[in-house]
């Protein structure tokens, strides 16, 4: 029995006292998010689930492959990241800030917050542009220094 829990790796005492905290407020939050309607939220996850897995994954596989043949990415697959990554993370941004980007909810926006949602849509392309923006420096980056080392003559031991 004792060399079953030598197997099992434990944390840190800080580590542990980390995690503990985590699942608590975890706990807390699911608890105070299911009190009042909790039929609704049930529904809206389980909707939402449904929804990533049957329609949104099978769309994240189609543009991946055509991502991947576009770029003649077969020979090279190491250019796919500076592509999918800020690709990936653009369409998060638009999935959350949806209702935002697109103004269907501008008039509930302005009357909570006293504030016009005009801005989001602007923000949401200048975030994009960064970020796909970043990705190309990046790879720049990356073949400046590829093409460095291989014009440097071998070093002399």
């Amino acid at each position: 029995m004792l060399p079953l829990f030598r197997r099992i790796p434990v944390g840190s005492p800080m580590q542990l006292l980390l995690l503990a905290c985590s699942f608590a407020l975890a706990a807390y939050a699911g608890v105070r998010l299911l009190a009042d309607d909790w039929l609704g939220v049930a529904l809206w996850f389980v909707g939402a689930a449904l929804l990533h897995d049957l329609v949104l994954v099978p769309l994240y596989a189609v543009a991946d492959r055509a991502l991947v043949r576009g770029l003649g990415a077969v020979r090279r697959r190491d250019l796919v990241p500076y592509v999918r990554v800020p690709t990936a993370l653009s369409g998060l941004l638009l999935l959350v800030w949806f209702p935002l980007i697109s103004g269907r909810v501008e008039v509930r926006y302005r009357s909570a917050t006293g504030l016009s949602a005009d801005v989001f849509l602007a923000r949401w392309l200048l975030i994009t542009a960064v970020l796909f923006g970043g990705a190309a420096l990046l790879l720049l980056l990356r073949l400046w220094l590829r093409r460095e080392t291989k014009h440097r003559p071998p070093a002399v031991h």
